[in-house]
């Protein structure tokens, strides 16, 4: 028996055209690297986005943050994120972005809790300095042909709660997208996502732009009960995707009513894994290729209730070279 299809208008950014109930790769540090953006497309993911990109160091051409910038058609539509705590520089980054890589948008980062980004000024940091944020978005709208989108957060804390008012103010500054977290800056990634707030900002009968939500969405289920109960246009999925590139065919096939696809077993998720780390070591080099890929299969929920795999996962997380990675991943099949 199959499930109900839930129905949801389409939504586009710019001139990118979206199907039914799209589902976004969050940017994240250390995690969307190349090989791990190409296999979530492949499973379903409808937008893809780099790490996020500190606009000083690519002004300066850091070659650590100029690499951030390579992508591939096969992952097409992918977003570059970025940020900053300046105009200028945030303009002179996205003009770089632009020439240099071409992605589909340029998406700026207001919602990173972390000390050394929001303690800055930067990321979430800049929902207190609220003038500054919106002088940044418009002047980066107005540089750039590229569509520009904006993720954030709900507001500093609880006391902040901007997000209603600070949604209208940043579709005035020509942004084409909005992906909200459903968390404040104070919260970091503790307590749970209040989806309340993303909701009605969508309900909104002024916001005219996509609105996107995050935060806490680790299921087929939840996924749906977000497009159902809050109206969102997409969702963007982050930690739950951490050695899990599949998420998002389990969740698109359980929205098309699907039934669980048999074929995927323990030893087919194995040997994604495993071409994810043959992907990283093909486009970066071995070295970072293992540093970048063994953080996902430390994290992969498919390990989880094997015995003693405590000792396993050590190993996996000191391993420095493929052959002793792939060595100790294909012990694991069964």
């Amino acid at each position: 028996m199959t499930r109900s299809k839930v129905d949801k208008e389409t939504m586009k950014i710019g001139n990118i055209q979206f199907g039914d109930h799209p589902l976004f790769l969050a940017p994240m540090e250390d995690v969307t690297d190349i090989g791990f953006r190409m296999l979530c497309k492949r499973y379903g993911a409808s937008m893809v986005y780099t790490e996020f990109v500190s606009a000083e160091a690519l002004v300066r051409s850091v070659k650590s943050t100029v690499n951030k910038l390579t992508i591939s058609d096969e992952e097409r539509p992918v977003g570059i994120q970025i940020y900053g705590r300046d105009v200028e520089s945030m303009v002179e980054a996205a003009k770089i972005v632009e020439d240099q890589a071409h992605p589909d948008v340029i998406d700026i980062n207001f919602g990173c809790p972390v000390k050394k980004v929001a303690g800055k000024g930067a990321g979430a940091g800049m929902l207190q300095n609220v003038p500054l944020l919106l002088d940044i978005t418009k002047n980066v709208v107005k540089a750039v042909s590229t569509p520009v989108t904006v993720k954030t957060r709900l507001g500093w804390s609880n006391d902040n709660l901007i997000i209603c008012d600070l949604a209208e103010q940043l579709q005035d500054c020509g942004i084409q997208a909005l992906t909200i977290h459903g968390r404040t800056r104070a919260q970091m990634y503790t307590g749970s996502a209040d989806w309340t707030l993303i909701g009605k900002v969508k309900k909104n009968p002024r916001i005219t732009i996509p609105i996107i939500g995050n935060g806490d969405i680790t299921s087929p289920e939840e996924t749906k009960r977000a497009f159902e109960e809050y109206g969102v246009d997409a969702v963007m999925i982050g930690r739950a995707t951490f050695g899990r590139p599949w998420i998002f065919k389990e969740i698109r096939d359980y929205l098309d009513g699907k039934e669980p696809d048999p074929e995927m077993t323990f030893n087919w998720m194995l040997d994604v894994l495993e071409e994810q780390l043959r992907i990283n070591m093909e486009r970066i080099d071995e070295y970072r290729g293992i540093l970048h890929t063994r953080r996902h299969l430390a994290a992969s929920p498919i390990f989880k209730g094997i015995p003693n795999f405590r000792q396993t996962r050590i190993a996996m997380l000191r391993a420095n070279t493929m052959d002793e990675l792939m060595g100790i991943l294909e012990e694991q099949r069964k």
